[in-house]
C-alpha cells in the first residue's frame, strides 16, 4: 500500500530486551506475528515506547532491519528517527530509508527546544533530505516543546511531510489544525484516551500504545469509525479506558511491558532509568488486564 494513505492502528511496539539489557529478537519477532495476525495496519518501532532513547545507533539499525526484513511488506513499517540534533535526526532518517522503512516519524528538538523558526528549520530539514514520507509528532510533555499550528500550517504544505501524531492531549490544539487535514496531511492520535475524539476531527487513525495489548480491537475501533459505525467505535473507546488508564499508570513503557509480560509475550525487562513496576500501579494493571479479558 501508498503509506501515505495509511489509516488505522499503528502500534507503537516496545523493544524486548533480555535480562542483561541486549534486543531480544525473537520476543520481536514473536511481537511482529502477533500485530499482522491480529490486523495491525502498521508498525512503528524505536519510538518512545520502544526506548530508543536508551539504544545504540547499531542496535537501533539492527532493530530497523529486522523489523522490515521480518515483516517483508505485510504492513508498513514506520522508524522512530526524532532528535534534539537536526543533524543526527536527517542522518537516522536516511539510514531508516536506505533499510527499508517505509516512514519515519520525528519530533520537535527536546532539552535545546529553539524558538519557532528553529523547530520549523528542524522538520523541514529532515523532511527536505529524504524520500521517504516523515510523520511529525507533537508531544510537548516529552519534548518541552510544541509544534506551533503556523509550523503545523507551513509544514502541511511540504510534499514529504504525510502527517502529524499529536499527544499534546489538548483537543483545542488538534482542532486548530484540522484545517490543515488532506489525502496529503494525516492526523493520528497519539493519546489513547482521545483516539476517537481525534477522529472526529479528521484523523486517520491512532499510533498507539494500547494496541501492543489489543491489537485486534484497537483496529476495529479504527475501522469501524472509518467505516461509519460511529457508535461501534465509540462504545470501544469507552470500554477501553479503565485499560487506557492503566496501561499509563506510570510512565511508558513501563505498564505496557509489564503488560506484556503477564500476556506471556516477552520478559518485563528495562533499561535504566526504566525499572518495574512498582506494587499499587501493578495491582490496578492487572485487574484492568483482568477486566478487558486478557488474563484469568
Amino acid at each position: 500500500m501508498d503509506v501515505r494513505k495509511l489509516e488505522g492502528s499503528i502500534v507503537a511496539l516496545v523493544t524486548p530486551f533480555n535480562e542483561d539489557g541486549s534486543v531480544n529478537f525473537d520476543q520481536l519477532e514473536r511481537l511482529l506475528e502477533f500485530h499482522v495476525e491480529n490486523g495491525t495496519d502498521a508498525i512503528l518501532t524505536l519510538g518512545t515506547t520502544g526506548e530508543s532513547a536508551t539504544m545504540t545507533d547499531e542496535e537501533d539499525n539492527s532493530v530497523v532491519k529486522f523489523v522490515v526484513d521480518h515483516v517483508a511488506g505485510r504492513v508498513p513499517v514506520i522508524a522512530g528517527s526524532g532528535s534534539n540534533c537536526t543533524a543526527v535526526q536527517t542522518a537516522k532518517s536516511l539510514t531508516y530509508q536506505r533499510l527499508g522503512a517505509d516512514a519515519v516519524l520525528i519530533i520537535s528538538p527536546y532539552y535545546n527546544k529553539s524558538n519557532e523558526e528553529g523547530i520549523y528549520q528542524h522538520l523541514k530539514h529532515t523532511a527536505d533530505a529524504t524520500d521517504i514520507p516523515c510523520i511529525l509528532y507533537n508531544i510537548p510533555g516529552r519534548t518541552g516543546c510544541s509544534i506551533s499550528v503556523r509550523n503545523v500550517e507551513r509544514l502541511a504544505a511540504h510534499p514529504n511531510v504525510m502527517g502529524i501524531k499529536e499527544a499534546s492531549g489538548n483537543m483545542a490544539y488538534a482542532a486548530s489544525i484540522a484545517h490543515c487535514l488532506s489525502d496529503d496531511f494525516r492526523l493520528y492520535s497519539g493519546e489513547d484516551a482521545l483516539t476517537v475524539p481525534l477522529m472526529a476531527l479528521g484523523g486517520s487513525g491512532t499510533i498507539s500504545v494500547w494496541a501492543d495489548v489489543q491489537p485486534a480491537l484497537v483496529h476495529e475501533m479504527c475501522r469501524a469509525y472509518l467505516d461509519g459505525d460511529t457508535e461501534r467505535a465509540t462504545r470501544i473507546q469507552v470500554e477501553g479506558q479503565p485499560l487506557i488508564s492503566a496501561l499509563f499508570g506510570e510512565v511508558n513503557p513501563i505498564p505496557v511491558k509489564e503488560a506484556l509480560a503477564q500476556m506471556g509475550l516477552i520478559d518485563a525487562n528495562y533499561r535504566l532509568p526504566l525499572v518495574p513496576m512498582s506494587e499499587g500501579p501493578k495491582a490496578a494493571l492487572l485487574d484492568a488486564m483482568k477486566g478487558a479479558g486478557l488474563i484469568g
